[in-house]
């Protein structure tokens, strides 16, 4: 009989373990802190993020199986362990002069962004679509605590609830998938399956297995914002608290991809050329309404929104693209993508001080001249979301965009580069406002957070790091992808 649990599962899982007793701890000690003092509850937590990263830098290179073989720590999850985990500690920096000035320190919002990087984590290393959607419960529920927050403003409430009741309702699709694969396969381990339908006479042709396949892509797809099932996230980023919205854009969107590449990739592999036709119309629907649509907004937050929407559109040409050089693509362009996203996000929360909530593009007029390096930082940032050299994001797409030319994609590549040059007018908005604009007459204010500056300073130098040499970041997403297979 095989054994359910045994000492060494908790050594493979220690991240997850580590991690999840500093998320108790600082729910524990918030009862202790006093009011108005808890700055240092933040501190603790980034403590525990970087203690946890450390474990799972430990643990590269080794490939280790738990519970049953329901839990993977493979090169694939701990690359994306890692990203969770930095885009964690910035957000977590972010968070602390944030919280303060709102009015709303209080030591359970670092724990519910904890727990929710737990599930994240569980995701990356879910092999058994049992395994998958516990994690992917576990990200979801502390989020949707964490887009209501400020519960003396509407917008936060009704952010949570349409986050919510979408939520709930994608989690109902994939839960549908996950079951209708389960009975044609009897199996809810990803190999299993693979091996099942493999094995039998027909099954690739099977009605049951396309549905089951259409199911799963889109509840995947409200997960990542995927165009059509994308209409909720302009909302849920505007009324949601920034540093939320920040780990809703660079995080939680990361793990429904991860899960999305492992399940396709490794679950139904024999369905190939239907999911890539499916997730070919996806991506092009998604960069192109996300783009056009961004160009109207004046609230930053929902630009950055659409923004992020016609980014996924671009990520999802590597999994059209596959198999490896299109997958490690892939994965180099999420590691691009958190690190401009939370600059971006972390530009808005400098400027959200007293009145002034740094969301609209206006509230960025005159920024080059009351603080130079805060209008480079925010340029940087906006020239790597459209793809200007020497940022990472276009070495992103170009290695992104090079993968599907390669195998043959040239519309679609032709398209995105398109999509790109769209981009730029919206980008360029909020760069006309910083540089060609005078202060207004009621000044400018950047919030005095030091942790914030941190938070600042490490995303622009990983933007222009990838920018200027990519070789040993690609290198490391390359090995991540080498066994998934």
């Amino acid at each position: 009989m095989t054994q359910a649990f045994n000492i060494a599962d908790l050594s493979t899982a220690a991240p997850e373990v580590i991690l999840s007793a500093v998320a108790m701890l600082i729910l524990v000690l918030d009862f202790i802190a006093p009011r108005g003092k808890r700055d240092w509850l933040g501190y603790l937590s980034v403590l525990g993020v970087l203690l946890t990263l450390m474990v799972v830098i430990r643990q590269w290179g080794a490939t280790r199986s738990a519970f049953s073989g329901q839990y993977l720590s493979d090169p694939f999850a701990l690359f994306f362990k890692i990203l969770f985990l930095v885009s964690t500690a910035l957000i977590l920096l972010m968070s602390i002069g944030y919280l303060r000035g709102e009015g709303v320190d209080r030591g359970e919002f670092y724990g519910l962004i904890l727990f929710a990087t737990l599930g994240m984590m569980f995701m990356a290393s879910a092999v058994d679509l049992l395994i998958l959607y516990v994690g992917l419960e576990t990200m979801s529920i502390p989020i949707y605590i964490l887009a209501g927050f400020l519960k003396r403003e509407r917008r936060s409430n009704e952010a949570a609830l349409k986050y919510l009741l979408m939520g709930g309702f994608s989690s109902a699709v994939i839960l549908y998938g996950i079951v209708m694969l389960y009975g044609l396969t009897g199996a809810t381990g990803l190999k299993e399956i693979a091996s099942s339908l493999t094995a039998g006479t027909g099954m690739f042709s099977n009605p049951a297995l396309i549905l089951a396949m259409v199911m799963l892509a889109a509840g995947f797809g409200f997960k990542i914002a995927a165009v059509p099932f994308h209409m909720y996230i302009p909302d849920v980023y505007e009324g949601a608290p920034t540093p939320v919205t920040a780990l809703l854009s660079a995080a939680s969107e990361i793990a429904g991809l991860a899960i999305l590449l492992r399940v396709f990739l490794v679950a139904i592999p024999g369905l190939q050329v239907r999911w890539t036709l499916l997730f070919y119309v996806l991506s092009l629907l998604t960069m192109t309404v996300g783009n056009v649509v961004a160009i109207a907004q004046s609230n930053i937050k929902r630009m950055l929104a659409y923004s992020s929407i016609a980014h996924v559109g671009y990520l999802l040409i590597g999994l059209v693209a596959g198999p490896e050089r299109g997958i490690s693509a892939t994965l180099l362009y999420t590691l691009v993508y958190a690190l401009m996203t939370l600059g971006a996000f972390a530009m808005v929360i400098l400027l959200c001080v007293g009145e002034v909530k740094g969301e609209r593009i206006d509230d960025f007029t005159g920024l080059a001249q009351r603080s130079p390096m805060a209008a480079a930082a925010m340029l940087i940032f906006l020239l790597s979301l459209a793809g200007v050299p020497p940022t990472a994001g276009f070495v992103g797409k170009l290695y992104l965009f090079g993968a599907a030319i390669e195998r043959g994609y040239v519309w679609l590549a032709v398209i995105a580069v398109v999509n790109s040059a769209i981009s730029l007018f919206y980008y360029m908005k909020v760069t006309m406002a910083m540089y060609m604009r005078d202060i207004p007459p009621a000044g400018l204010a950047l919030s005095p957070s030091r942790p914030l500056r941190v938070a600042l300073f490490v995303a622009v130098v990983g933007t222009l790091a990838i920018g200027v040499y990519p070789g040993p970041f690609l290198d490391l997403a390359r090995a991540s992808v080498a066994g998934l297979w």
